[in-house]
């Protein structure tokens, strides 16, 4: 069955034949952008590139090598420009930029250890922004107000605009950090006005406007006060489609859908999304439930270009414009029929000579290896446009983590990224792949199944400030990067801007494989009396240092370990363990390997084991078993001391985590 809808639009005249300098980039007007979604749809003018500064591992040259000494390389953390010295102390470069441009994005795992950030700009001796990192990236006062400045899941994003006409350099107090710095470099003749405190004190509402709008991006679109809303409600049996039709000249600026079906999950993977601008092949082109930025069925999340509610209906704000007509269509290939409703909101749109159609497409594969290392392209085009986010899904067999790999993004030819990032996890603003759903107007994880990392997952990440241009070309590949060989499953949407003539290297999807693939179940565990698993243990002295129990996907028995962090040479933790009968037992455990993890010995009851044990490890993973040794334990509660001794000189630092520890009856 099919649906048609007329709809008239005002049209809107143009004066043409007239040239006007590019308005100044002010950091009023970049605030403003936070929020414009239509803007996005028009080629920035003035132009500029978008790059990143990051951590990542400098041993990443050439992809020819492809292995992890190389192009895979994986220690993304405390790595710097360089290292200067000012007022007598040494200061870790993080970003050296030559303008104009603008800062419009930070991120860090770990902004504690960064200690003080301070940004300087136009060569000024003095920096306009010297406070603790976790203030600049975590909010809590102006201008650095939630959630314009907020932690996520472990991962913390400062989104706050820096403009400055010259240049700009960031540094940090301390080295042992992750990072990402995204920037925009504009045309050299632009009119930037550089950041200032007077820059803040003049536009405290606007601040505060902006920090709401991010709050509740839901009802932050950026539709004219003059637009018209078109209802639909059809029933699209199993094999069939709707279709509707837009005449005239405009935009859409809304578009909603709430399905119901015996399986939605299947029905929003299985049916298929088309629009078509202006007579053209269509340029989008993915499943329903994907381009509203959630895979699989209806995750709720909340973000300024799309989102989920919590009764399951769909909304999207990307602003579509079109010159004569646009055709919407939605193809069911499932076996099922289903009902769908919902509205298009249409409104008036200022033709331009950089207003660029809207794009979104989809990539799916299932199986991809783990090994050997790959990189996996979410998007290739060529042609001029600006790409603005895209969503993830990934289906996990096993409950370790899957995104160790890092963002590479090519613009314009480039041989080598101008975006290379520290983890995906990271270029999604989370860090230490954390499980825990969250939403932010700019990123999201509203679903990661568990326990630990296993099943389905979805992440979503809009670049609004951080879009990024491209004259002639564009490609992001992500790094397939998992702990474990095996095989996993990813999805990936692509939403970007281009003008006519733009070409992509997206087959068209075969109805096949609109499909949700089910993850294989977890094995049951075997049950051990006796495993005393970390995070059940009784912390009964600490001399240095924090202990606390932490849950994750790094394949920990029971999906938690005992964490012991910020300790020093010398500190002790002690814990009890209770013996249910006199005898002899040998001890032992499993314990847990990371590239921050120290070097440490045990003292269980009487006996002080004088070997030491080295825990760093390349990525954070349980240890082998090991074997304490054959112990004489009376009955009752026994005390469990660990020291901690030294650390590796590849380690970060003096982290521990005990898994499990085991006493079992010597035969």
């Amino acid at each position: 069955m099919f649906q048609r809808f007329l709809v008239g639009l005002t049209i809107c005249l143009v004066a043409a034949g007239w040239a006007f300098a590019a308005p100044p980039v002010t950091f009023e007007s970049l605030l403003n952008e936070m929020v414009d979604l239509e803007t996005l749809s028009r080629f920035p003018d003035p132009a500029f590139t978008c790059k990143q500064f990051s951590s990542y591992d400098q041993r990443s040259t050439d992809p020819s090598v492809a292995t992890d000494d190389n192009w895979f390389a994986n220690a993304d953390r405390g790595q710097h420009l360089r290292v200067e010295e000012r007022n007598g102390a040494q200061e870790w470069v993080m970003m050296d930029a030559q303008g104009p441009g603008a800062v419009v994005r930070i991120w860090s795992a770990n902004p504690a250890d960064a200690g003080i950030l301070r940004i300087y700009i136009d060569g000024a001796e003095q920096p306009v922004i010297e406070l603790p990192a976790t203030i600049v990236l975590g909010g809590g006062s102006l201008p650095f107000l939630e959630p314009i400045s907020c932690e996520r899941s472990m991962g913390w994003n400062c989104y706050l605009p820096i403009p400055y006409a010259q240049s700009c350099k960031i540094t940090a107090s301390k080295p042992d950090f992750y990072y990402q710095i995204n920037y925009r470099t504009y045309v050299p003749d632009a009119t930037v006005e550089s950041f200032g405190h007077d820059s803040v004190a003049a536009n405290a509402d606007n601040i505060r406007e902006v920090a709401a709008a991010l709050a509740s991006p839901a009802l932050a679109s950026s539709t004219p006060k003059n637009a018209s809303a078109t209802a639909y409600s059809e029933t699209i049996p199993a094999g069939k489609g709707m279709t509707a039709r837009l005449t005239g000249r405009g935009a859409v600026y809304r578009l909603t859908a709430t399905v119901k079906a015996p399986d939605l999950a299947k029905a929003l993977r299985g049916c298929l999304l088309e629009i078509a601008f202006d007579g053209g092949a269509p340029t989008v082109q993915v499943p329903l439930g994907d381009f509203f930025g959630t895979a699989p069925g209806p995750n709720p999340y909340v973000s300024l270009p799309s989102g989920v509610l919590a009764d399951g209906s769909m909304y999207a704000h990307w602003v579509m414009p079109f010159k004569e007509s646009a055709v919407i269509r939605v193809a069911n290939h499932t076996d099922q029929d289903l009902a769908i409703s919902g509205e298009i909101v249409t409104g008036p749109y200022a033709f331009t000579d950089n207003a660029m159609y809207f794009h979104a497409n989809w990539r799916s594969e299932h199986p991809i290896p783990t090994k050997p290392r790959q990189d996996w392209t979410y998007l290739q085009a060529e042609g001029k446009g600006v790409f603005v986010g895209d969503m993830l899904h990934v289906v996990n067999p096993i409950t370790e983590w899957w995104g160790e790999g890092d963002e590479k993004i090519y613009v314009d030819g480039e041989t080598f990224p101008s975006h290379f990032g520290t983890g995906t996890e990271d270029y999604y603003g989370y860090a230490w792949c954390n499980p825990e759903p969250f939403t932010h107007a700019y990123h999201n994880q509203p679903r990661c199944d568990g326990p630990g990392n296993y099943g389905h997952t979805c992440v979503s990440r809009f670049h609004i400030l951080d879009r990024i241009p491209f004259q002639q070309s564009f490609k992001f590949d992500m790094e397939v990067w998992h702990w474990v060989e095996c095989e996993i499953g990813m999805s990936a949407t692509s939403y970007w801007y281009a003008l006519p003539g733009a070409t992509d290297h997206f087959a068209p999807i075969d109805p096949v494989q609109l499909i949700v693939t089910a993850p294989a179940p977890l094995p049951k565990p075997a049950a051990a009396s006796d495993i005393i698993e970390g995070e059940d243990l009784l912390v009964l002295a600490q001399t240095g240092g924090n202990v606390e129990v932490q849950h994750g996907g790094f394949g920990w028995s029971g999906g938690g370990q005992l964490w012991w962090t910020d300790a020093q040479p010398g500190d002790r933790i002690r814990v009890s363990v209770s013996v249910p009968e006199t005898g002899w037992y040998e001890v032992g455990g499993v314990f847990t390997r990371a590239p921050d993890y120290g070097i440490v010995r045990f003292v269980i009851g009487d006996y002080e084991i004088s070997e030491t044990v080295d825990f760093y490890g390349e990525s954070v993973q349980p240890t082998e078993f090991i074997n304490g040794g054959l112990m004489h334990l009376d009955k009752g509660v026994q005390t469990f001391d660990v020291i901690m001794v030294d650390k590796n000189e590849k380690s970060a630092g003096y982290m521990f985590g005990i898994d499990y520890i085991t006493m079992r009856p010597a035969k």
